[in-house]
């Protein structure tokens, strides 16, 4: 079996309708963006982190901290906030009525005419904003990231090892939108 190969999903290798031309983030020193968002990730803030190494910053830095240590960090460290409410920090790159912050990313970016992208839009959507009607995997992303949660107290090698999940589940939406997904179709006997 194939496994995902994360650099055919860098900004080099991502189509070039889709990649990103905005840059409304600070490089910080090493000319890596730095992000900062709330501690204890579940959805979107691993999403988004996937997002942003796969077509904006390979080597993009996260910050996880607590929810009141957002604002000073992103100022201390040069950090761009993201997944927080205005009263935690002004950002763009957050909720907007129905959409998630991955669909901000989306947005700002102007990564829209991925259509594969949309449709993991549509997943990420669903599992964080508990609208799994969204997408039918919906469900199987939120159980994958609350057990995560459970099995990975540090956020980083959280998002480590969600890497993997969203690569497989973008490449499912490549597939799916090209109408050559894979069918699972094992009857027993």
């Amino acid at each position: 079996m194939d496994t995902p190969n994360p650099s055919r999903f860098s900004t080099a290798n991502a189509p070039a309708h889709s990649r990103a031309t905005a840059e409304p983030a600070t490089k910080a020193a090493g000319g890596a963006t730095r992000w900062v968002t709330r501690e204890r990730p579940k959805i979107d803030r691993i999403a988004c982190p996937w997002l942003l190494r796969r077509f904006v910053d390979a080597d993009a830095q996260f910050l996880y901290v607590p929810t009141a240590q957002v604002r000073a960090v992103a100022r201390d460290q040069n950090a761009t906030p993201y997944d927080v409410n205005a009263d935690v920090a002004d950002t763009p790159f957050t909720h907007d009525g129905a959409l998630c912050s991955f669909d901000a990313f989306i947005k700002i970016y102007r990564l829209g005419n991925d259509t594969a992208l949309a449709k993991l839009a549509d997943i990420v959507r669903g599992a964080d904003t508990d609208r799994l009607d969204l997408a039918p995997q919906a469900a199987g992303l939120l159980a994958v990231s609350l057990g995560m949660s459970r099995t990975c107290p540090d956020d980083h090698a959280m998002l480590e090892a969600m890497m993997p999940v969203y690569d497989a589940l973008y490449a499912w939406c490549r597939d799916a939108v090209a109408g050559t997904d894979e069918q699972h179709n094992w009857k027993p006997a």
